[in-house]
This record gives structure tokens, C-alpha cells and sequence, in this order.
């Protein structure tokens, strides 16, 4: 089974909800958050990136950029542009994006699930990462973005949602990436009762994206334990999250750029290539159309790399993804990339940036080549999690983005409450 809870978020007035939503900490830069940010005093990314108020060069994880998102957070409270609602509720957020739509359910998964290891997970976190976002959400008594979360779609569930949403939503603003974003508030008990006794039924809740703000919202809750240990019911035992049925989603390719030849010539490389896969020149469409192909960009040209039979194991859910067969016959043994993780010679291009971004880069010289992947299905992040195994790195792309500011959950029960335990 699969607890979920309504939440008593803390949210923009209608007229404010445009100015305050924000792209996620973690896909801007610290300039790029800044100049965003510029001349809108309302934009969450003063919340969830606080270090673009302060200088440059000031220490990461000082614990003044933890004040400051408390401080912007408070103000934006004090100013009436966030309100708490006034009762726990459930949310629909939709994300409409080239004509596809897709419908999450905002809400609380159980940090006692996530810890026991039902709310299943296929990345690994880094302990820098998950600390800065201890921190962050300690200090400012909340979770300030939504965990990115699945299910298996169920027909039941579907049809609540599309009840809801035949309704006029709360909010209906298109940002300037144009991304449309619409939500819906669940405040009637009988269809709250409804979800939670569906989600009962619910084998498994999978966590897409927002690996480090989960494992942060978990370790946070521990740490309140101990200062409240006879709180079963807090606020922080809720991880805030967007619930999407698996078959709404769209995972874009994720693909990759390498300085160097690692010394081989271009004709070099293409016959080392030739071991493994079939190289066709000439491949007009630059983005591969099925698993185990491969576009390639080097010398200005565009070839196509098809996976021999032999060059992968199908009965392995991570040697026969996509970005385990790059790494394991191309990446580490010929470019000598051993750790993708750590190599400074290798970049990863999220596929929202399209193919001309991978020949840009190349045409520039400051890149040797360009790989174009398939994208990785739901199905198989879904099975990896299920052996609970780890995807390799930079393996998943999720569009559109989750914004940050529409729901924030604090983790104590009054919006004048702090818990914290810094």
C-alpha cells in the first residue's frame, strides 16, 4: 500500500502565483538563478537559491544563506503574497507542454514508507548535495519544492482526477519558457477519502526526480524525532511530492559531449566504433528513433551507431539501458572515461536543448564529438527501482520541470511555529 496525506500548503495569491513560480534550485546556475531573478523580488529562486543575494564569492553552505531563505521566505509570508490554507488538502498541478498535458496529485508521501523503502528510488545522492538541503529545509522549517514522484496509472485514480479538473482551476498561467501550468484545489473530504483509499491499493510510489530533496526531507524528520518524539502525526512525516501516473510522463534523451579522441583520429575512433556497432554515415535524422541506436556527431558529420547483438546483455535491466551500452563499449574503453561522475572531459546535455545544441558545441572546438541517445523509458526506471538497483548517471531527463513556489509544506503545525533543530 502506498500512505499519502493532504497538505495545509503554504501558497501565492492567484494575482502573485506568475512572479513567484521558479524553475528548481538544482537547473540554474547560480548567474543564470540571478539574472532570472533580476527586478522580481517575488520569484521564489530568492527562496529556494538564496545565495544569488548575497555576493558571488561568498562561502557555499555558509549558514547565512540558510538565513536568507528564511528571511525571503518570511517576507514574502509578511508581505501576504504566500498564505497557509486554512485546511489540509490535496492538489491537481497539470503541466501542459507542445500539446502534451500531464496531471499530478500534489500531497504527502510517509517519511516511514521512504525509509523502509516502499517509496523506491534509482539514483544515488551525493552527501555534499544532501547536506546543502538539510540545511536549507531545517532552517527554513519547510519544504520548499516538490519531490517529483510516479505510480503505476490506475483507472480509478484517473478518473478522480479528470472529476476535479473538469472544474475551472485556482491557477492558469503560462511561464516564459512556455510551459502552461494549471491548478486545481481538493478540499472536498469525500474525494480527499477517495485518494488516499485508491492510493491504498498502490503497490509502489517511485521517486522520478528529487532524489536529494526526499533523502533531506527524511534525514530532517529524524532529526525532529529526536527533539519531539511523541509527534507520529508532524508535519515533517509528510514528504511534499507530485504524484503522476507513469504513463503521463515524458523522459527526454540525455546526451552526451567529450573533449578529445582520447588521441585516436577521427577514422581512428569510427573502427573502434565499427567492434560493437554497425556505423552508418549520412544520418539525416541526428536523433536515434529506437533502443540500442546511437547518433554521433564528429567532423561536422552525423553518423548512426546500432548495437550489435552481441555488444550487450538483455537480460540485465542496467547493462541493456542505453547509457550502460555507451559507457561499457564506447565511453570507457576506447575514450578512456572511466567515472562519468567525476571525468572533466565529458558533459551531458539535457534533450530539451535539441541536436543543434550537441553540433554547437562540437562546432566549436571545444568538444571533439556528440552522442545522441534514446530516451530511457519510465517502464525501465520503473524496473530498475524494482530490483532496487541504481541507473547509471545522467541517465534521465524529465520535461517539463516541476516549478518551485506553487506549494511550499512547513514543517510545523502554525505558520508562526519553528522546529528547527539548527
Amino acid at each position: 500500500m502506498s500512505a499519502i496525506a493532504p497538505l495545509r500548503a503554504l501558497r501565492p495569491q492567484k494575482e502573485y502565483v506568475k512572479a513567484v513560480a521558479s524553475l528548481p534550485y538544482d537547473v540554474v546556475s547560480w548567474e543564470e538563478a540571478r539574472q532570472i531573478a533580476a527586478g522580481n523580488s517575488l520569484s521564489y529562486l530568492h527562496v529556494e537559491k538564496s545565495e544569488i543575494d548575497l555576493p558571488a564569492d561568498f562561502p557555499p553552505h555558509d549558514p547565512a544563506i540558510y538565513e536568507k531563505a528564511r528571511e525571503n521566505l518570511d517576507r514574502l509570508v509578511q508581505q501576504e503574497v504566500l498564505f497557509q490554507e486554512k485546511q489540509a488538502c490535496f492538489y491537481v498541478y497539470a503541466q501542459g507542454m507542445n500539446g502534451f498535458w500531464q496531471y499530478g496529485i500534489v500531497g504527502g508521501m510517509s517519511v516511514a514508507e521512504y525509509e523502509a523503502g516502499r517509496i523506491k528510488k534509482h539514483e544515488l545522492t551525493r552527501a555534499d548535495k544532501e547536506l546543502d538541503r538539510i540545511r536549507h529545509v531545517d532552517r527554513v522549517n519547510a519544504h520548499t519544492g516538490p519531490v517529483f514522484a510516479t505510480y503505476r496509472a490506475r483507472p480509478a485514480l484517473d478518473r478522480l482526477v479528470e472529476g476535479v479538473v473538469a472544474s475551472p482551476p485556482e491557477y492558469d498561467f503560462v511561464t516564459e519558457d512556455g510551459i502552461a501550468h494549471r491548478v486545481w484545489i481538493i478540499a472536498e473530504e469525500r474525494t480527499i477519502d477517495a485518494l488516499i483509499g485508491e492510493f491504498a491499493s498502490v503497490d509502489s510510489l517511485y521517486i522520478a526526480d528529487g532524489h536529494h530533496r526526499a533523502a533531506a526531507a527524511a534525514a530532517v524528520a529524524r532529526m525532529r524525532r529526536e527533539k519531539h518524539p511523541r509527534r507520529p502525526n508532524a508535519p515533517y512525516e509528510n514528504i511534499m511530492a507530485v504524484l503522476f501516473p507513469h504513463n503521463q510522463l515524458k523522459i527526454m534523451d540525455y546526451n552526451r559531449v567529450v573533449r578529445d579522441l582520447n588521441g585516436l583520429t577521427a577514422t581512428g575512433f569510427l573502427e573502434r566504433c565499427s567492434r560493437n556497432f554497425r556505423v552508418s554515415p549520412d544520418f539525416a535524422e541526428r536523433s536515434p528513433r529506437a533502443v540500442h541506436e546511437f547518433g554521433l556527431y564528429l567532423g561536422g558529420r552525423w553518423y548512426k551507431l546500432a548495437a550489435k547483438a552481441d555488444a550487450y546483455d538483455a537480460a540485465d535491466p542496467i547493462g541493456r539501458l542505453d547509457v550502460s551500452l555507451l559507457q561499457e563499449r564506447l565511453l570507457g574503453p576506447v575514450l578512456a572515461i572511466d567515472d562519468p561522475r567525476t571525468d572533466k572531459r565529458i558533459e551531458f546535455v539535457g534533450g530539451i536543448r535539441g541536436m543543434e545544441e550537441l553540433e554547437k558545441l562540437v562546432d566549436s572546438g571545444a568538444f571533439a564529438l556528440a552522442f545522441a541517445l534514446y530516451p530511457v523509458t519510465i517502464e525501465q526506471l520503473m524496473e530498475v527501482a524494482d530490483a532496487q538497483l541504481i541507473m547509471p548517471p545522467k541517465s534521465t531527463w524529465f520535461e517539463p520541470k516541476l516549478r518551485s513556489g506553487i506549494f511550499t509544506h512547513r514543517l510545523s503545525e502554525g505558520p508562526e511555529g519553528d522546529d528547527a533543530c539548527g
